[in-house]
């Protein structure tokens, strides 16, 4: 297939959405642009075919607009997505996707394994997680253990009005934030309630202060 033409426009609505909404879209085998956003990122890239069980699959087999849940088992991480398929010169020619995070419903803690088990954490008390020697480090008062989660899982499973994303190796529980430092390069350095420095790198200050308004 030619190169997708309106990929530059495509680049230019992405930005309306970029925090929150991934774009994609394919022909009728394969993606054809992609544009992730901070929220969830599928890793896809232009080439890569559509696979069955997604909703860009179930939108050009139904040949309709497809909006569901999507488990881990495509892309490695859970979205919700909607598709809608579009055709030129009256045959299907492919489709438009907007991808969006998705959040466990019910869940109010993070399992910790400890030395003699799991511990149970209320999410009100996790101060912020962080990705060390390949394993997520989760951190309370007094007390941080390990999680089988990625941080980009975490980032679909806890509450994103309190949690978010400053770095590629932490997610922080605004509420225990105590001071926010301007630091060089246009970026942050966080002082939590017990004390740790927690850095925000470039790529996530504007988004990092969007979010919390200053």
């Amino acid at each position: 297939m030619e190169k997708f033409e309106h990929g530059s426009l495509l680049d230019v609505i992405g930005e309306l959405f970029s925090d929150e909404i991934s774009i994609a879209v394919s022909n009728t085998e394969e993606y054809i642009y992609y544009r992730s956003s901070k929220r969830v990122d599928l890793k896809i890239k232009a080439g890569d075919p559509v696979k069955a069980g997604t909703i860009a699959h179930k939108a050009l087999q139904s040949r309709q607009k497809v909006s569901e849940f999507i488990d881990r088992n495509i892309f490695g991480v859970p979205y919700h997505g909607m598709a809608v398929p579009f055709e030129r010169d009256g045959r299907l020619a492919g489709c438009v996707m907007a991808i969006y995070p998705t959040f466990t419903e019910g869940k109010s803690v993070v399992t910790v394994k400890s030395p003699d088990g799991w511990i149970p954490i209320p999410f009100a008390e996790v101060k912020y997680l962080e990705v060390k020697d390949r394993k997520t480090h989760v951190h309370a008062e007094g007390f941080s253990g390990t999680n089988k989660n990625s941080l980009q899982e975490f980032e679909y499973l806890l509450p994103r009005d309190t949690f978010i994303r400053c770095h590629r190796a932490f997610i922080v529980n605004v509420h225990h934030i105590e001071e926010i430092h301007p630091d060089t390069h246009s970026t942050f350095v966080l002082k939590m309630n017990n004390g740790e420095q927690i850095p925000v790198s470039q790529s996530y200050s504007s988004y990092f202060r969007k979010l919390l308004g200053f």
